[in-house]
């Protein structure tokens, strides 16, 4: 960040910025009032920056995809992080919601989104899952497995209905970051393979379309990829699209069912450290509809409706974590180098991405100024676990203290969403920001929460 009263750019909120006296607020709201009013640590969310992001994912696609002669219809990722509030936002901006469990489809519901609008996922759905589902008239059921084909027909048909699914496929293009992340390699929990199997014969995603086809009480809407996570090259995007339309059309060759949709999945990256590039969805969205445009025309076939699901592209840049400073402790490296340990009231039981995956973040101290030159620092958590790291390097001020506020960027994705309770740490508030003006949309636990759990 800057001095002044400015816009501080990336990884922050569009709503972010320093005041002169050094103070940072977030959509006109001082942080530190945010700390006095709900305490630390606590999520923060930038309204006004969700909804932009929202709307810059639909707009990119529905144009570009108009552009060559289809349809998109844009699903929040749910499983960034999902509140009732999040869910309203996402559909007055015109985004439907993919859910991943019936806790999510819970909360989807209870914000009012319609049915129609919203998907299940999930690679083990319980029987209660499913049924809710059918209750509920989700828009789309998509199977993970030859079994679940089996079981979502027979669930539908104790229910008297038709279940809309589709296949969700693993195309074999690896893309993202860490490796539990990439989602469409062949050793994974995910999808079926368009590769043949072990067994030879059909590959398990043609077996599971021929029997989504077979039975009366399915409705096959079309063909499910997602190729991973944090990614920042349009390129794997397209690579999987030609994969997933050449299976529709030798699907189409083999039954004469040519499937209306295609799903390409999320996956869309961030900037998590100053300097780098998010992904562009204006880029992505063209460079993606040529490529199914082209694939079309070779195939011979009409183009699919497309659908996406952005998640941590539009809640993970709109986020951030507030903390308190505690213990500050400087430590002598090997290399003669001391790094200073900054230790704050959270920790991996806020985010646990930097301890599960390495993801790197960055912090500042946004409750003062600082003329104190910048020292090495390691942000940590109060757990006991020596792996217990928030931000793993960043260059704060010599003078940083006690007391202090500290802010790490880019948080509103896979924060809260996987929190814990590990050492029985309460998990923080979401606080929503617009207009100047501050609102919990999820309260901050209490020890009286834990406590009513425990059946003694």
């Amino acid at each position: 960040m800057t001095g002044g009263t400015s816009a501080v750019g990336v990884p922050w909120s569009a709503g972010v910025r320093r005041r002169d006296d050094g103070a940072v607020e977030v959509a006109g709201v001082d942080v530190r009032d945010l700390a006095a009013e709900h305490g630390t640590p606590a999520y923060v969310l930038d309204e006004g920056d969700f909804r932009a992001r929202a709307r810059a994912y639909r707009s990119a696609f529905e144009t570009a995809f108009a552009e060559v002669g289809t349809g998109v219809d844009v699903y929040y990722a749910g499983k960034a992080l999902l509140t009732v509030a999040v869910a309203r936002w996402a559909r007055e901006e015109g985004l439907r919601v993919d859910t991943a469990s019936g806790g999510e489809l819970a909360v989807a519901l209870r914000a009012g989104v319609p049915g129609e609008a919203i998907g299940l996922h999930g690679n083990n759905k319980s029987d209660a899952e499913i049924l809710a589902a059918l209750d509920a008239g989700v828009g789309r059921i998509i199977v993970d497995s030859l079994v679940e084909v089996e079981r979502v027909a027979d669930l539908a048909a104790s229910r008297g209905v038709v279940a809309p699914v589709m296949v969700r496929v693993t195309t074999g293009v690896h893309a993202g970051g860490h490796e539990y992340i990439s989602t469409a390699h062949e050793d994974q929990k995910f999808g079926l393979s368009v590769a043949p199997g072990p067994e030879g014969g059909d590959a398990p995603a043609m077996r599971a379309l021929l029997a989504v086809v077979a039975r009366p009480e399915l409705h096959l809407l079309g063909i499910h990829s997602h190729i991973g996570s944090q990614i920042l090259d349009p390129a794997g995007f397209e690579a999987a699209a030609r994969v997933v339309l050449r299976l529709r059309a030798e699907l189409a060759e083999r039954t004469g069912v040519l499937v209306d949709e295609v799903d390409l999945g999320g996956g869309y990256g961030i900037a998590y450290l100053p300097g780098e590039v998010p992904l562009d969805p204006d880029r992505v969205a063209k460079d993606v509809a040529a490529a199914v445009a082209a694939v079309c025309a070779d195939l011979g076939t009409r183009l699919p409706r497309i659908s996406i699901e952005p998640g941590r592209a539009i809640v993970g840049p709109a986020g951030l974590t507030l903390y308190t400073v505690g213990t500050v402790k400087p430590v002598a490296l090997d290399d003669g180098r001391v790094r200073t340990y900054v230790s704050v009231d959270g920790g991996m039981s806020d985010n646990i991405r930097p301890a599960l995956y390495g993801a790197q973040y960055h912090a500042e101290v946004v409750s003062r100024t600082s003329d104190a030159a910048p020292v090495l620092a390691r942000v940590v958590g109060k757990h006991c676990e020596s792996g217990d790291i928030v931000v793993h390097e960043v260059m704060l001020p010599g003078d940083v203290r006690a007391g202090d506020l500290l802010a790490v960027a880019a948080t509103g994705a896979y924060g809260r969403s996987m929190a814990s309770n590990y050492n029985l740490l309460t998990r923080p508030p979401v606080v929503a920001v617009a207009d100047g003006a501050s609102r919990v949309l999820v309260r901050r636990e209490t020890v009286e929460d834990l406590l009513a759990l425990d059946q003694g």
